[in-house]
């Protein structure tokens, strides 16, 4: 599992680490039952401490994306696809309501920021449908 860390990032390693986890899963990356590595080897591989990486899995099993199984380790969860498309809905609207509060504080008037939505939105492919 290829997770990358940046110390530049202002976003804490543990959420890094939660994001990057979290985006592999509701992207398919990595399949429901997937045997995870370990807290103590993960923060190896990552070169940071058992704490960050053990907040970061507890985090994604709050969230119902893995599972810790004592004695036997964790697992990606099977998520139904309304849990996974309410999973990657909530994910969006985080970054939507940070892009409007950024809009707000700017200055810049829905007109502008639905404007640029949709141009972006265009950008992209997304098609009315």
């Amino acid at each position: 599992m290829l997770i990358v860390l940046d110390n530049s990032n202002p976003a804490p390693l543990y959420q890094q680490i939660v994001d990057q986890v979290r985006a592999k899963v509701l992207a398919g990356e990595i399949q429901p039952g997937t045997q995870l590595p370990s807290i103590r080897q993960l923060a190896a591989d990552l070169l940071t401490s058992v704490i960050t990486t053990k907040r970061a899995y507890q985090e994604l099993e709050a969230a119902g994306l893995i599972q810790t199984r004592p004695g036997r380790g964790t697992y990606v969860c099977e998520l139904t696809e309304s849990s996974r498309q309410r999973l990657k809905l909530a994910e969006v609207e985080d970054h939507i309501r940070e892009a409007v509060q950024a809009a707000a504080r700017l200055g810049i008037r829905r007109p502008q920021l639905v404007e640029l939505l949709e141009r972006m939105m265009e950008a992209e492919g997304l098609d009315d449908e």
